[in-house]
């Protein structure tokens, strides 16, 4: 039987009323990526953690949506210091915004870098940033004044010093010279070292060349780098885990997703947070293992030693908080209070003097 124009067109009218998946299943595109290829712990986080359970999600939700990725990992879309301005301005929908490298319009989130000592615990340390960026109205307003929502918080392991020769003492720090990227450089304040601005792409090729004798970074970084090879001594101090960033969407480009789809994304940002912790656990794990077996020797600074390090220090928080005011006070009160509801006794209580 021959089907008049009009026939058709009320059983493909019937179909989609009666949500038949054919018709009934939406399908969004969503630009995701960074400047980072997925090797990168953060990257990684976006790729192997965030994007499937997004999808596991939504197909559990009844598959009414699906998502498009559109991804550009390790791309030169932007630089790795305009992550923040790509997703802001949707370069990208959604990508690992890392602050670190954005003190002065994320000034906020850097509140683990003048807080040392604070932390090793990196996984205690995403739980907090979490809970902080959804519910601290100073650090969740700050996101959103650059057109942002975090969804997955992103740290790293536990930054230590390598070092050409062993430190036994802060004796062996003095006149020492050092690669301490960005505002790292300040935790050597007090123990004689000389800090000399670089980045894990450099530090091997410095400490080669005498430029500088060693390194403060962490274990994910320094194993890949390879950069045990000229620094062949770690000393494990202890100067904690940091929070770097989140993952992170286009503020506007959420609030116009349905309802089901914003919820699958954060949703699955909390899971690629605990997803990404577990992963720092495992990395910093197997990179210790891989460093001693390429020649690595790793020591403890003996713990007056230690304390001397850090009771040396000046208040390094004093002139972000003089900078950025209340809302930076309130950022690093919330911070002491929840390592502190952690049962995490700080080495050196930043938030007591404030």
């Amino acid at each position: 039987m021959k089907l008049t124009k009009w026939a058709v067109f009320s059983a493909i009218a019937f179909q989609a009323a009666s949500g038949s998946s054919a018709f009934a299943q939406q399908q969004i595109s969503v630009n995701i990526g960074s400047s980072y290829p997925t090797t990168n712990v953060w990257a990684n986080a976006a790729k192997e953690a965030f994007q499937p359970e997004v999808d596991r999600i939504l197909k559990a939700k009844g598959n009414k949506f699906t998502i498009n990725w559109r991804e550009s990992y390790g791309s030169g879309l932007f630089k790795f210091n305009e992550s923040r301005a790509a997703v802001r301005d949707r370069i990208v929908d959604v990508a690992p915004v890392i602050s670190g490298f954005e003190a002065a319009a994320m000034p906020l989130q850097n509140v683990t870098v003048y807080t040392p000592f604070a932390t090793t615990n990196h996984e205690a340390l995403i739980e907090i940033f979490d809970k902080l960026n959804a519910d601290l109205s100073v650090l969740r307003d700050s996101w959103t004044s650059q057109n942002l929502v975090p969804l997955a918080s992103l740290v790293t392991d536990s930054y230590e010093i390598f070092t050409k020769n062993p430190i036994k003492d802060i004796k062996d720090l003095q006149n020492r010279r050092i690669t301490a990227p960005g505002s790292t450089a300040t935790w050597l304040r007090g123990t004689g070292a000389i800090p000399v601005a670089g980045a894990i792409t450099t530090m091997y090729t410095d400490i080669q060349t005498g430029v500088t004798e060693g390194a403060l970074s962490f274990n994910t970084g320094i194993a890949p780098a390879r950069i045990y090879e000229v620094a062949p001594h770690g000393t494990k101090v202890g100067i904690g885990a940091m929070y770097v960033g989140s993952i992170a969407i286009n503020k506007r480009f959420f609030d116009g997703l349905p309802k089901d789809v914003q919820d699958a994304f954060r949703e699955a940002g909390k899971a690629a947070s605990i997803a990404h912790g577990k992963n720092i656990t495992r990395l910093a794990t197997t990179a210790l293992d891989t460093m001693t077996k390429g020649g690595l020797k790793m020591s403890d600074l003996p713990e007056a030693a230690r304390m001397q390090w850090i009771n040396g220090m000046p208040n390094l928080p004093q002139p972000w908080l003089e900078a950025n005011g209340e809302p930076a006070r309130t950022v690093l009160r919330a911070y002491f209070s929840e390592l502190r509801a952690k049962g995490i006794k700080p080495q050196r209580d930043w938030s007591s003097a404030q």
